[in-house]
């Protein structure tokens, strides 16, 4: 895989989670613009800068040896991306200060660098939370590769942070520089709130959370059809966003253990407060993670699954195919992962190549719920 030059590093990174002959690199055209402006700022060295948003470390470990970096990051793998990526950079896993996108960063900082997320729900938080952190005279920079770029994000930054001057495009990449005025005070409009009949709860979101504003088609299909009469039995939401799947499920089976884990801080964060005021102080394991991958072997009786198609803004089954391979090495022979999938995407097919039998349970005009087991 080509290095990552810029003026602060020559760096060799890896994506998360890795995959044999891996088709991607871990940086863009962005990641290389945005460093090769931070070095003509000429920010003096040990500057507090603030990274939001790096997918794999590209910015923050190329600033960790000359910079107080902090980064901030919705993405559990980010974090692994992170640090492996320094420790591969031969610094320190800890040289760069991490904290979950569900927590608020503390300054002053001297400089933000922003890879503008795909949910600008998540980015507008983030320029909220900037009040009151930006030392005089700071810079917020983002950045991104133009058909990734949305307009709405050259008016957040406008809305919460000053005013906007948008650069040249570079290899298809542009930067978005914001000149911090107060503006403020701003009150964020996450988490969001919407109810459901049927169970009859109502789901807190926090802001990077998928469907926020209301239940996705898919998980809507499924609902109906979560398996019931578990008794005692071990059952992980995978990939659990809210934790509406788990939630249903166990208001049915009191005497199910279960565990949630999603790879997003703030779903987990949703999750948990949504746990809470469905079921009280029931016992639960609710955790950031990389799936099933820290899972015992033969654990688990009940893995339920909607699985995501893509990661940031790279669609394709790889992440799926890696949580139904995860489920498999996690549940006791006789165990069953149910999952929900658009027909197209023909998982039916791939469950077959790893679980003893396959069946659907039900059927919608766009979606298949399937139970396969091991």
């Amino acid at each position: 895989m080509p290095a990552l030059e810029s003026p602060f590093a020559h760096l060799h990174l890896i994506r998360q989670p890795e995959q044999q002959n891996e088709p991607l690199q871990a940086f863009d055209a962005a990641d290389e613009y945005l460093l090769n402006h931070v070095a003509e700022l000429a920010l003096p060295v040990n500057s507090r800068v603030l990274v939001l948003n790096d997918s794999f470390g590209a910015l923050a470990v190329s600033l960790a040896s000359t910079m107080q970096v902090t980064s901030s990051t919705d993405s559990f793998l980010a974090v692994k991306a992170l640090e492996k990526n320094l420790v591969r950079n031969g610094q320190a896993y800890d040289a760069v200060s991490i904290i979950a996108a569900s927590q608020p960063p503390v300054g002053p900082f001297d400089c933000v660098l922003v890879r503008v997320p795909k949910t600008l729900a998540l980015l507008e938080e983030q320029l909220i939370r900037l009040q009151g952190q930006l030392a005089p005279g700071a810079q917020v920079i983002a950045g991104a590769m133009i058909k990734h770029l949305p307009r709405a994000a050259g008016d957040l930054l406008e809305r919460y942070v000053g005013p906007v001057q948008a650069s040249l495009a570079v290899k298809k990449a542009r930067l978005l520089t914001a000149t911090p005025q107060n503006l403020g005070p701003f009150t964020s409009p996450y988490p969001s709130r919407y109810s459901l009949d049927k169970p009859a709860i109502e789901l807190l979101n926090h802001a990077n959370v998928f469907c926020r504003e209301g239940l996705d088609i898919g998980t809507r299909a499924f609902m109906p059809h979560l398996p019931s009469n578990l008794g005692s039995a071990r059952v992980a939401d995978l990939g659990c966003g809210n934790g509406v799947l788990a939630i249903a499920s166990a208001l049915n089976n009191p005497h199910a253990q279960y565990t949630l884990v999603d790879e997003s801080f703030m779903a987990v964060q949703s999750a948990r407060e949504n746990w809470q005021a469905a079921l009280g102080n029931r016992e639960v394991a609710i955790d950031a993670g990389d799936g099933l991958a820290g899972q015992a072997p033969d654990s688990l009786d009940v893995v339920l699954c909607n699985p995501p198609f893509h990661q940031q803004q790279v669609v394709g089954d790889f992440l799926a195919w890696r949580m139904f391979q995860q489920a498999r090495e996690a549940l006791v022979v006789g165990g069953a992962l149910y999952i929900v999938g658009n027909r197209h995407l023909g998982y039916h097919s791939k469950l077959a190549k790893l679980f003893r039998g396959v069946e659907q349970v039900a059927a919608t005009p766009k979606f298949v719920i399937l139970k396969a087991r091991k």
